[in-house]
């Protein structure tokens, strides 16, 4: 899943990134408001973290203009106003929850994974296609009743080719979504981290094309038979 932060004090966007990354997150970093904006224009996240002083365009007024415009996304914001007033306000402008500074960190990746939870169904807590399972709470996959030990980014590569199944992700596109665009890597990191994957499916019994290669557009799931 893919976090953008919105917050100006570095020191504390350092903090955040490193929480969220540690427990496999995606996370893109800017300090101020209309910045945000034109990464949400650009970007599929699946939650803001977003503080409410920010330069350029304040965090109330972001959210007013996402929901606006009719947008869903989480909001989560963080800011040092802790008066009842400022958190109606937070709120009313469309805010998901509102985090008071400073917070302990347990209890926001707590709210991170409720907001997180709420645009899911009891059905999607598990991902399924033919006899591979995922538990994206857990981080475990089964393939015929027996375990995969992947690395965080192989779990997010097979997540997000069973989440999509027949549709084909361009190497580009799975750059785009499982990888911080402040350090994106080459598209044969995707060739390499394919063909691990592959081996690890491999060695569980999985057929060689369960992950199939489109020539010139990129991968998707072998139609289940």
């Amino acid at each position: 899943m893919r976090i953008l932060v919105v917050e100006d004090d570095m020191q504390l966007a350092e903090m955040l990134t490193e929480a969220l990354t540690d427990r496999q997150y995606v996370v893109d970093v800017v300090q101020n408001g209309e910045s945000a904006w034109d990464w949400v224009q650009t970007l599929e996240y699946d939650l803001i973290v977003l503080d409410v002083t920010l330069p350029k365009l304040d965090g109330v007024s972001f959210c007013q203009r996402l929901r606006e415009r009719n947008s869903t996304l989480p909001v989560l914001m963080l800011t040092a106003r802790d008066t009842l007033a400022d958190k109606i306000t937070g709120l009313d402008a469309g805010a998901d929850d509102y985090m008071v500074k400073p917070f302990e960190m347990p209890e926001l990746m707590a709210r991170i994974r409720a907001l997180l939870r709420r645009g899911s169904s009891p059905e999607s807590s598990g991902l399924s296609w033919g006899c591979l399972y995922l538990n994206p709470s857990t981080y475990e996959v089964i393939y015929e009743n027996r375990p995969l030990y992947l690395t965080p980014k192989e779990y997010a590569l097979l997540e997000l080719l069973v989440s999509n199944g027949r549709r084909v992700l361009s190497r580009g596109g799975i750059i785009e979504r499982i990888w911080s665009l402040e350090d994106p890597p080459s598209e044969e990191t995707v060739k390499s981290h394919i063909k691990g994957l592959r081996q690890k499916l491999r060695d569980v019994g999985a057929t060689d094309d369960l992950i199939e290669t489109v020539h010139g557009l990129g991968y998707r799931l072998k139609q289940l038979e």
